[in-house]
């Protein structure tokens, strides 16, 4: 948090530090909009400070110092709509967007930032160990809705996976499509992550499976958020070269990605051998449900009236 507010205004800093002395809150976002107060999230609801605004001379001055005073530097970041700082926060961009054969080549007048503090968490995994590890991790599919924690716990259990304590050391290939999963910066993940994986940084899934499957003789592959019938393809691949496979999709149960086309080709295949259902009904994270391949309850959340 320290490094985002380094880069912040000085009176909209200022404000932030002070309301989180007074409040007990766990900022996961900070909305940044011209001509608005500034907007405090903590997964579940809305904050703001109604007498801080965000001015357009505010906008300029950020957007400066977050790609260091060089926007052609982040000419490749911005046409994707987010750059990641120090410490793995990424920030989202939204303006006047400039296109190029019908393709996104910048974003101009911006206008919004939505800053995602990054807060790396290892160890949330371990009580749900026994029902995904056997002599090797299970072809695993993590399924949340938005802000439910999935990729902190894809994140996790790659970690895991790839270092000495799984007693297993795989070799773990990181397809990390939008830099969520490893926040790299030049390629080094900034994310503290075991000396066994290997990532593909910004690039597409389906592609990164083939260059991994073909050139890094992974044990397993990592993947966020699957859904195009190429990651599909590219799934039923990598299962035939013999790595197993650990994505997310997003949903909120089994039966609810089932009605999506080409998710339901995936788990025609029989590819999955456990299905982890979170939720962030209480708190981000939330493992629910552990299903086994044919859909059945391994674990239940207990839950208190």
């Amino acid at each position: 948090m320290e490094s985002v507010l380094k880069i912040l205004p000085s009176h909209i800093s200022e404000q932030i530090d002070f309301f989180l002395v007074k409040e007990d809150i766990d900022i996961q976002e900070i909305r940044l909009r011209v001509n608005q107060p500034v907007e405090l999230n903590d997964g579940r609801r809305a904050t703001w400070l109604k007498q801080t605004f965000f001015s357009q001379s505010d906008a300029k001055m950020f957007l400066n110092k977050i790609s260091d005073f060089s926007l052609y530097r982040l000419e490749e970041e911005l046409r994707h709509g987010f750059i990641t700082i120090q410490g793995g926060h990424r920030i989202g961009i939204s303006g006047s967007v400039i296109l190029e054969n019908k393709q996104v080549k910048a974003i101009h007048h911006v206008s919004s930032f939505n800053i995602r503090i990054a807060k790396p968490q290892f160890g949330i995994i371990q009580p749900y160990l026994h029902y995904l590890m056997t002599d090797t991790i299970q072809n695993t599919l993590i399924i949340g809705p938005p802000q439910s924690g999935k990729t902190t716990f894809l994140r996790d259990l790659a970690n895991y996976c790839a270092s000495a304590s799984s007693k297993l050391e795989l070799k773990t290939a990181i397809v990390d499509e939008r830099s969520e999963i490893c926040a790299s910066i030049n390629g080094v993940p900034q994310h503290l992550l075991a000396p066994r994986i290997d990532v593909l940084d910004r690039c597409p899934k389906a592609e990164g499976m083939m260059m991994f499957v073909r050139s890094m003789s992974p044990d397993v592959i990592i993947v966020d958020e699957i859904g195009s019938e190429r990651d599909a393809e590219a799934i039923d691949e990598v299962i035939h070269a013999g790595v197993q496979i650990v994505c997310t999709v997003h949903g909120r149960s089994l039966a609810d990605i089932s009605e999506r086309p080409t998710i339901q080709k995936i788990l025609q295949k029989n590819i999955f051998q456990r299905f982890v259902i979170l939720s962030n009904q209480h708190q981000a994270g939330e493992v629910t449900e552990i299903l086994n391949d044919k859909g059945q309850p391994l674990y239940q959340r207990s839950v208190i009236l």
